[in-house]
C-alpha cells in the first residue's frame, strides 16, 4: 500500500500520532510525514506510506500557507498559547500600525527559529533543551514572507486573524513573536490553520477521524502526485531497467532536450512511475536519485 494520503490534521495531535495511526489502519512498516505540526495546529499534513515514504524530503522543500490567530500584549515561552506567560502589556494600537508592521515583513528577510522546536544543535533537539530550561544560540535564517494579511481586527482580546504564505523553514510562532515585538506589546499565536503545502489546499484533505481500516485505501493518492510539479521524461524499458537498478541515463538518449543542471525529474516507462533522477549537465546524466516502482522489464 504505498503512496500519499492528504490528511487534516486534528488539533491536540502531534504529527507523529497522526503517523502511528496511518500505520496501525495500513499495517504499513514504512509511513511518513512531511512538515511538521505543533499538536495545537490542525490543517494539511501529507503522509506517504510504503515506498513513496523515499519522496518525503522532496516535499520538505515546497512554501506553504497558513491562517493565523494573533493575541497581542502576551509573551510566552513556547510562542504560543500552550506555553507559559512570561510577560503582559496593554495594548493600544491602530488598525492602521498592524497593517503597517505586517507589510514590513513581506518579502525576504532573517528569522531566528523558537527554542521549542525541532531544530537540532549540537546533536540535541531544541525543545529537549527548552524543557530543561536551558537556552541555545541558534543561527537566524533566511525565509521569504510572500504574503501576510490581516482577516479581522483585533477583538477586545487583542486578538485577531491573519492569512500567510512563507517559504520554507518559517515559523508562524516567530513571525507572531517579531510582529508583536515591531508593535512594542508582544504576541503570541494563538490558532494555526495550515491551509496550503506544496500545491495541496486543505479542502483536497481528509479528516483524520474519517479513516478506517477498510475505507483508507479509497484514500491513498498514486506517488507521483506529490511531485506532479516536476518535469518527467518517458524512457524505454531497458533504460528503465537500468535506472531501477541505480544507473544513470544519458541525456543524449532521453526525448526531453531543454534541461537544467540539477534539475529534477520523474522518470516513467510506459504508465509506471519508476522514481526521481537530478539532470547533471557537465555529466550528460540524468542520475538516479530514488526508486519507488522499480522496473523489471529489460527488453
Amino acid at each position: 500500500m504505498s503512496g500519499l494520503l492528504l490528511i487534516n490534521k486534528p488539533q491536540g495531535m502531534t504529527s507523529f500520532g497522526v503517523v502511528a495511526k496511518v500505520k496501525r489502519l495500513t499495517g504499513e512498516r514504512h509511513v511518513g510525514h512531511t512538515g511538521t505540526l505543533d499538536p495545537m495546529a490542525t490543517g494539511v499534513l501529507p503522509v506517504f506510506t510504503g515506498r513513496a515514504t523515499k519522496l518525503c524530503d522532496f516535499m520538505l522543500c515546497a512554501d506553504k500557507s497558513y491562517t493565523a490567530g494573533i493575541r497581542l500584549g502576551v509573551v510566552t515561552d513556547t510562542l504560543d498559547i500552550t506555553g507559559k506567560v512570561i510577560s503582559r502589556a496593554d495594548v493600544s494600537v491602530s488598525v492602521r500600525e498592524i497593517d503597517g508592521v505586517l507589510a514590513g515583513f513581506l518579502g525576504d528577510g532573517k528569522q531566528t527559529p523558537p527554542m521549542f522546536s525541532a531544530i537540532k544543535k549540537d546533536g540535541v533537539r531544541l525543545y529537549r533543551l527548552a524543557r530543561e530550561g536551558k537556552t541555545a544560540d541558534v543561527p537566524a535564517r533566511d525565509i521569504t514572507v510572500f504574503s501576510l494579511v490581516r482577516e479581522s481586527e483585533p477583538d477586545e482580546n487583542g486578538e485577531f486573524t491573519v492569512s500567510c504564505s512563507v517559504s520554507k523553514g518559517t515559523y508562524i510562532r516567530s513571525l507572531v513573536r517579531d510582529i508583536g515585538e515591531k508593535l512594542g506589546c508582544g504576541a503570541t499565536l494563538s490558532a494555526l490553520v495550515r491551509t496550503k503545502t506544496a500545491g495541496f489546499g486543505i479542502e483536497q484533505c481528509v479528516p483524520l477521524d474519517t479513516l478506517t481500516a477498510e475505507n483508507i485505501n479509497d484514500y491513498i493518492l498514486p506517488a507521483d502526485t506529490a511531485v506532479s510539479g516536476f518535469p518527467r521524461v518517458f524512457v524505454t524499458a531497458p533504460q528503465a531497467f537500468r535506472f531501477s537498478n541505480g544507473g544513470a541515463l544519458c541525456l543524449d538518449r532521453l526525448p526531453r532536450v531543454d534541461f537544467a543542471d540539477g534539475e529534477i525529474i520523474r522518470v516513467y516507462s510506459k504508465d509506471l512511475f519508476i522514481g526521481l533522477g537530478a539532470v547533471s549537465l557537465c555529466e550528460n546524466e540524468l542520475k538516479f536519485k530514488c526508486l519507488i516502482n522499480p522496473s523489471k522489464e529489460v527488453s
